[in-house]
């Protein structure tokens, strides 16, 4: 009878180890831009938000109905941010895609200058500077873009920078395949 828990005791920790390498090599495998979002299939959450040029017009839910738009989560603290901006800029003038933006807890001022910097793509531009509609649409920090329909359903969402290569894999096929639907 010792033998056999002695035995056990010897085989545990490897037993231990190759458990733990499992777990390890599943979370490696893993893609932390790819968090699936509950929201997908659904219409956008409502909102009511004040325009970054023009604080006293007020920016809804509404304005995203018609047409497929993206609504691109950015700040100008955010260093990602910057990195897409040129792509975003290229897809406005070649795509001629509706970009809305959505200003997260930033400085008004900031943003203004950010975009005098970089350029600005967005034909609207909401500020949500306490991150309550953020949160109502379920990010998790800046960038994040969300593909809606033309009726205001959210069909993608991609968490981190829009690249080239993504537009071309995840956004474009979709937004083509979105225009052709009839409303």
């Amino acid at each position: 009878m010792q033998n056999i828990f002695k035995k056990i005791w010897f085989i545990l920790p490897l037993i231990i180890f190759i458990f733990i390498f499992g777990l390890l090599w599943r979370g490696l495998s893993l893609h932390p831009a790819q968090i699936p979002s509950p929201l997908i299939g659904q219409s956008a959450p409502d909102f009511a938000l004040p325009t970054l040029f023009d604080e006293k017009k007020i920016t809804t839910t509404h304005d995203l109905l018609g047409h497929v738009t993206l609504v691109n989560v950015w700040a100008s603290w955010c260093a990602a941010c910057t990195e897409e901006q040129a792509t975003l800029l290229q897809l406005a003038k070649s795509e001629s895609v509706f970009f809305y933006g959505l200003n997260y807890k930033d400085d008004i001022q900031d943003a203004k200058k950010w975009l005098r910097t970089y350029g600005n793509p967005y034909q609207i531009i909401a500020v949500d500077q306490r991150g309550t509609a953020a949160i109502d649409w379920g990010v998790y920090g800046t960038p994040e873009t969300f593909v809606l329909d033309k009726k205001g359903v959210i069909r993608f969402k991609k968490i981190g920078p829009i690249d080239e290569a993504s537009w071309e894999k995840d956004f474009k096929p979709l937004i083509e395949k979105l225009r052709k639907e009839i409303t």
